[in-house]
């Protein structure tokens, strides 16, 4: 008790100094306060975000001091055009891409924004390898100039019907920077830019030369930033990214009205709610999380580790996962599952999940029961998971379309007895005391390496996956590490808790983003390591390349290239490399204290998190309560 009580006192002295260290012009209820989720700013001074080192996008520079040119709101699911006044223009094979620029955008020390920023940009970022998106521009662009003030050409050394996606926006991409800045540098790369010149509607006030907050002031001439002519006048005056810790400083500092914005747990989520009768998620009420991340959980085999190189292995332990109770050793029932290599957020079901319904009903394994073919689709899942709900004591609603978005549309059939049909006929059988044997007759025990962090949704899976095959008769061990990248990335595992694809865009339909990871030309064998998250399952098919290659040699608003997707997650779930459980659980904790009319479920009018790029096109909307 003493110790809780001294953690408070220190918090809020620390606040109450620093804050008062900003000035007396910086008045509280003008200044919207939100934490950064990549922790302390290492290196305070440098502003030089377009390296491919730099590591703190997050003190506003991605959310309040650049713009891109296309930005990805997944909540609307639509690609902004920011910077760039429309969509990416190509010629008919794909080896020209022409940008068009908003006009009438400013630096903000007066300069126009033009062709000649860009081109200078990409110039400089193929000359200097410390630049970020070296690789990628050295890979693809033979030449970059302008035909006017305001139009880039990109001629291509060989066709790419998705270079475009460079610079979309989503939480990193290849943002403009001023060549009347730059070009007076010896060296880009080392140059810190200091004092910053944005091009989004906030400038750099003030930053603490130890690197737990940077200041912001809303810019005079905010009509000459994307964000002003697309949305108006940002209102918080200032923006101020403050690093408080670990969560439960967070969990005070707001509670005491210090603190607007930040990201928790799920259990930190619901003490910060008996604290402050201010705070809110962005669900009013359970589960509160955030339903339309763009990222899908799960579980990833090494499908060069036997026996996860058998499909009906891979099956069988999908089967022996009752999804409900998966979710509620993770989450308590807080997240929506999702049968599909997508997450299963309402735009996400909106594309994929409601066409693909009749097929994931009509979907068959090779197997039968009972004399017929097994039908492992269960839509029923949706309303068990209400279910365990309502016995834990929440209030959820009846309506069939509340519950697919609030908890998931379906999964696959909780089935231990067909998941054991599979086994058997691959040569494994249980010893007297039920426990699984492999063909040759020893235990069969898994081990799944998992993520450290016990709060984070891939940690939650491996401890629920481990359960669940427990139950079934199999030996789990649990390993979390550190190094859980480079182990499962060099492919010396079996069972990982890694995303089971990679995320999509969010903002629009096109899957090349998620299946291309898959593509045997990404393949390394174990040992070698693989540089995109798809490949570190070491699982390929002829059939993906085809569809893959099929994609990308046609444009992503085709209507093929939804069609294509479709297929491809077809495929992914008849060889089921991988296992999708659930959508990321994205846990917010807003204080309406000083500021209401956040994007919560009840008016999603843009991405919720205060951390990404989209914050700028947020900030417009945010309404002070009049409360000093």
């Amino acid at each position: 008790m003493k110790k809780s009580l001294l953690v408070l006192i220190i918090c809020l002295l620390s606040f109450s100094v620093t804050f008062s260290q900003l000035g007396e012009g910086i008045p509280r209820e003008k200044t919207l306060i939100l934490t950064p989720v990549t922790g302390r700013v290492s290196m305070p001074s440098n502003f030089n975000a377009f390296t491919s080192t730099y590591a703190s996008p997050d003190r506003g520079i991605q959310e309040v001091m650049l713009e891109p040119l296309w930005c990805v709101d997944f909540v609307k699911g639509e690609i902004i055009n920011a910077l760039a006044a429309d969509g990416p223009i190509y010629n008919e094979d794909f080896t020209q891409m022409t940008i068009k620029l908003r006009k009438g955008c400013f630096w903000s020390d007066g300069v126009e924004i033009t062709a000649d920023d860009i081109v200078y940009g990409i110039e400089t970022t193929i000359k200097y390898p410390g630049m970020a998106y070296h690789d990628q521009f050295n890979l693809y662009v033979d030449e970059v100039y302008k035909s006017d003030n305001y139009t880039v050409v990109f001629e291509l050394k060989k066709p790419n019907a998705r270079f475009h996606a460079n610079f979309i926006d989503r939480w990193g991409a290849w943002r403009p920077f001023p060549k009347h800045i730059f070009e007076k540098t010896k060296d880009p790369v080392s140059f810190d830019f200091n004092p910053p010149v944005s091009s989004g509607p906030y400038v750099l006030k003030d930053y603490d030369q130890a690197g737990y907050w940077t200041l912001w002031e809303r810019r005079e001439d905010w009509q000459k930033t994307p964000t002003g002519m697309m949305y108006g006048m940002p209102i918080p005056t200032y923006v101020l990214v403050y690093y408080y810790g670990e969560e439960m400083n967070q969990i005070i500092v707001q509670s005491n009205h210090n603190l607007d914005m930040t990201a928790l747990t799920f259990d930190g989520f619901r003490a910060l709610l008996k604290r402050n009768p201010h705070s809110r998620g962005y669900q009013l009420n359970y589960p509160w999380i955030v339903n339309s991340d763009p990222a899908t959980t799960g579980i990833t085999f090494n499908n060069d580790v036997y026996p996860y190189n058998i499909k009906d292995v891979r099956w069988a332990l999908t089967l022996a996962i009752d999804i409900v109770d998966y979710i509620g050793i993770a989450y308590d029932g807080a997240a929506p599952m999702g049968v599909l290599h997508v997450p299963p957020t309402p735009i996400y079901q909106k594309w994929y999940y409601e066409p693909l319904e009749d097929w994931l009903r009509n979907f068959t394994l090779d197997i039968e029961v009972n004399g017929q073919p097994f039908k492992p689709y269960d839509p029923s899942a949706t309303l068990r998971a209400a279910q365990y709900a309502r016995e834990r004591g929440y209030e959820v609603p009846d309506d069939i379309n509340e519950l697919k978005e609030m908890f998931g549309p379906g999964w696959w059939k909780y089935a231990p007895d067909v998941a054991e049909q599979l086994l058997l006929r691959n040569g494994f059988k249980r010893d007297k005391n039920g426990k699984w044997l492999l063909p040759d007759g020893t235990p069969w025990k898994i081990t799944i390496i998992n993520h450290p962090s016990p709060s984070h949704p891939s940690n939650r899976n491996g401890l629920a996956a481990a359960q669940q095959w427990r139950n079934f008769g199999i030996d789990v061990n649990v390993v979390t590490s550190e190094s859980i990248q480079d182990i499962t990335f060099f492919g010396n595992y079996e069972v990982s808790t890694n995303w089971p694809a990679p995320e999509p865009w969010g903002g629009h339909p096109d899957l090349d983003r998620v299946l291309s990871p898959f593509h045997s030309r990404v393949y390394k064998p174990i040992g070698e390591y693989a540089v995109q998250n798809g490949p570190t399952s070491r699982w390929t098919n002829p059939k993906l390349d085809k569809i893959v290659e099929n994609m990308e040699k046609i444009d992503w608003n085709d209507p093929r290239n939804l069609e294509l997707g479709m297929e491809g997650l077809k495929l992914l779930i008849e060889e089921m490399p991988t296992i999708p459980t659930f959508g990321y659980p994205g846990v917010v904790g807003w204080d309406e204290y000083y500021w209401t009319n956040y994007p919560g479920a009840e008016n999603p009018y843009t991405q919720p998190y205060h951390h990404w790029p989209n914050l700028k096109y947020m900030l417009p909307y945010l309404e002070p309560t009049g409360r000093k």
